[in-house]
C-alpha cells in the first residue's frame, strides 16, 4: 500500500543524515552543531518532499501542544491585527501555531473549549476585560497566561506599552505648534489603556503650564470617535486641537469635524495613538504616535514559552515610540 505521508525517515534519506538531525533542524535546536551545507541539504529535502511535522505525535513526545492562544475583544479593530502578526511570527519561530479568537462570537470559556479543553502552551489576553474567576480558571488548568496592554485589577501578569509616553508625545507636538486649547477624545471608561493615555495627556498639559481641555470618553471605533468628537465640538469654546486615544476612533472623529463644516487642520488639528498604513491614506493624512504593537505580540509569546503558570509578570515593553507627523496637524488659526 502506498504511503501518502512523508516521514522524517524519507527526509533523512534524501538529505543523507540521521533522523535525529532532521528533527533537531526542524525544531531549531540551538545546540545542534552541523555544517551549514548539511543544514541546507536538510532544508532542501524538506522543501522537495513537502514534509510537514506530525504535530500530534510531537505533542505526545514533548508534552507540549505547540499551540498558543490569543483572545482579543474584536477583529474589527485594526490595532489587534498588528499584535496578531507579531505573536504569530514568534510562535512560528518556535515551531508552534497561534490560534486567535474574539469576544464578539464567544466568551473566554467557550473559546478555551474549542481549543480542546485548554490544550495550549499559553494564552495571551489582548485588551480583554477582567472576567470573574479568570485567574483561578487558568491557573487550575496549569496554563501560563499574560494580559497584553491591559493590567488586571487583582493580578500582576501583564506586558503593557508606555501609553503615558505616547500621549505625552502627542500633546507636546500640538503645544510646539502653538495650540493652547487642546481637548482629549479618550477611550472607553474603565479601559486600562484609556486610563493610562488620559493620565499621559493630563501630565503633559500640566508640564506645558496649560489647563486641561474637555475630555470625552468614546469607544475605540469610528462610530465611537464620531459621536465623541461631536460632543467635544458642541461643548463651549471649540478646541483648536484634539488628542485622540485610538486611530480607529480618530477616523470617525475626522468625519465628525467635516460634518460640522470645519476643516482639518485649518480649524481643528488631530493626532491619534497608533500608526497604521491606512493613516497615511486618509484625507488629510493623519498624524499619529507609532507604538510597537507587533513587538508586543512577540514579547507575549516569548514570555509564555518560558513562564511558569504561577509566575508574576509586570513589564512595560521597552520598544520604540515615535511621532509620525502628517497633514492633520498644523498651527492654530491665530498662528497660521
Amino acid at each position: 500500500m502506498k504511503r501518502d505521508r512523508v516521514t522524517l525517515t524519507d527526509v533523512a534519506a534524501i538529505a543523507r543524515v540521521d533522523r535525529a538531525v532532521v528533527s533537531r533542524v526542524i525544531n531549531k535546536d540551538p545546540t545542534l552543531n552541523i555544517r551549514p551545507e548539511t543544514r541546507e541539504r536538510v532544508l532542501a529535502a524538506i522543501e522537495q518532499l513537502g514534509y510537514r511535522p506530525n504535530v500530534a505525535a510531537r505533542s505526545l513526545r514533548t508534552s507540549r501542544a505547540h499551540m498558543f492562544g490569543l483572545f482579543i475583544p474584536d477583529f474589527a479593530n485594526p490595532v489587534y491585527a498588528e499584535i496578531i502578526k507579531g505573536a504569530e511570527a514568534e510562535a512560528a519561530d518556535q515551531g508552534s501555531v497561534l490560534v486567535t479568537g474574539s469576544a464578539t462570537r464567544a466568551g473566554l470559556g467557550e473559546y478555551m473549549d474549542r481549543l480542546g479543553q485548554g490544550r495550549i502552551d499559553g494564552l495571551l489576553l489582548a485588551g480583554a476585560p477582567d472576567e470573574a474567576g479568570l485567574a483561578g480558571q487558568l491557573d487550575r488548568a496549569g496554563i501560563p497566561w499574560i494580559m497584553l496592554n491591559h493590567r488586571g485589577r487583582t493580578v500582576r501578569r501583564y506586558v503593557i506599552l508606555d501609553d503615558e509616553r505616547a500621549a505625552a508625545l502627542a500633546v507636546e507636538h500640538l503645544v510646539r505648534l502653538g495650540h493652547r486649547r487642546v481637548a482629549h477624545l479618550a477611550g472607553p471608561s474603565g479601559a486600562d489603556t484609556a486610563t493610562r493615555r488620559s493620565a499621559g495627556y493630563s501630565a503633559a498639559m500640566r508640564a506645558a503650564g496649560l489647563p486641561e481641555g474637555p475630555i470625552v470618553a468614546a469607544g475605540y471605533t469610528p462610530a465611537g470617535g464620531a459621536a465623541g468628537m461631536a460632543r467635544l465640538l458642541a461643548a463651549g469654546e471649540r478646541p483648536t486641537a484634539v488628542f485622540v486615544a485610538n486611530v480607529a476612533s480618530a477616523i470617525g472623529a475626522m468625519q465628525a469635524v467635516r460634518s460640522a463644516g470645519l476643516e482639518i487642520p485649518r480649524h481643528v488639528s488631530i493626532v491619534a495613538v497608533h500608526d497604521l498604513d491606512l493613516a497615511g491614506y486618509l484625507s488629510p493624512a493623519l498624524t499619529t504616535v507609532r507604538m510597537p504593537l507587533a513587538e508586543l505580540g512577540r514579547r507575549g509569546v516569548t514570555l509564555l514559552s518560558v513562564l511558569k503558570p504561577d509566575e508574576t509578570v509586570a513589564e512595560v515593553l521597552d520598544g520604540p515610540i515615535e511621532l509620525i507627523p502628517r497633514s492633520s496637524t498644523a498651527p492654530p488659526p491665530d498662528r497660521s
